[in-house]
């Protein structure tokens, strides 16, 4: 599903002329398989986030390639990453990355509204994924009637709605109070079980990284395999 190959990235800083290169991921390999959990665990500074950024095709690596469905994406421009997210990839973000001026319907409408599905089908496939999510009675609700779990499983219904094979999750329960965070990583279960998604997912939190099955550590742009954890 997807698979790394000695992916490394880098910036310049400092004047023109007199740059210095930080290197922040350093020939990372990695393969995730079909309905698997990897988790990626590592401090505010480790690269994680600059992994997920090239993962999902918002900045180009320095070298080594990505591989995500048996297609190279390395090199891919803005126009085919953006098809090609539409088609293959869902995301849950820390901060949820709702519309604050939709509704919890229109929000997870929206992937299928820029994909040109139809009103009917949209309607359809919307009811049923927010009846799967707990939040068929909240559709008419806007981002800032919800509590912070609701908001999440708004942005998971989201992610869901185009059918991705593939959900990449950015702290997905960083901003939520821990008894909401069971329930969270407990629909991330249900999900990968009953549906087969494959779930990619960074974080520091170890309680995260204990539902999935294999789980990564990186230090200052180095990944290491730390073996599998519980059964899902």
């Amino acid at each position: 599903m997807i698979c790394l190959k000695n992916l490394t990235h880098s910036f310049k800083v400092g004047k023109k002329g007199k740059e210095n290169e930080i290197q922040v991921l350093k020939n990372i390999s990695l393969t995730v398989n079909r309905s698997e959990i990897v988790t990626v665990v590592g401090r505010s500074g480790s690269g994680k986030s600059t992994l997920l950024n090239l993962i999902s095709g918002y900045i180009s690596p320095t070298g080594g390639e990505i591989i995500i469905n048996d297609t190279n994406v390395t090199h891919f421009d803005e126009k085919k990453w953006t098809k090609f997210r539409l088609d293959n990839l869902g995301f849950i973000f820390q901060s949820f990355q709702l519309i604050p001026s939709l509704t919890t319907f229109e929000n997870v409408e929206l992937p299928l509204t820029l994909k040109g599905i139809n009103e009917a089908e949209r309607k359809q496939k919307v009811e049923e994924l927010l009846a799967r999510v707990g939040l068929h009675d909240h559709a008419d609700h806007y981002p800032n009637e919800l509590s912070g779990g609701q908001q999440q499983r708004v942005s998971i219904a989201r992610a869901l709605i185009t059918n991705p094979s593939i959900i990449l999750a950015d702290e997905p329960t960083g901003s939520l109070d821990s008894e909401t965070e069971k329930e969270i990583l407990k629909l991330i279960l249900e999900l990968n079980k009953d549906h087969g998604i494959t779930f990619f997912i960074i974080t520091h939190n170890e309680e995260v990284a204990a539902i999935s099955n294999h789980k990564y550590h990186l230090h200052d742009g180095v990944l290491g395999k730390e073996g599998a954890s519980v059964e899902v």
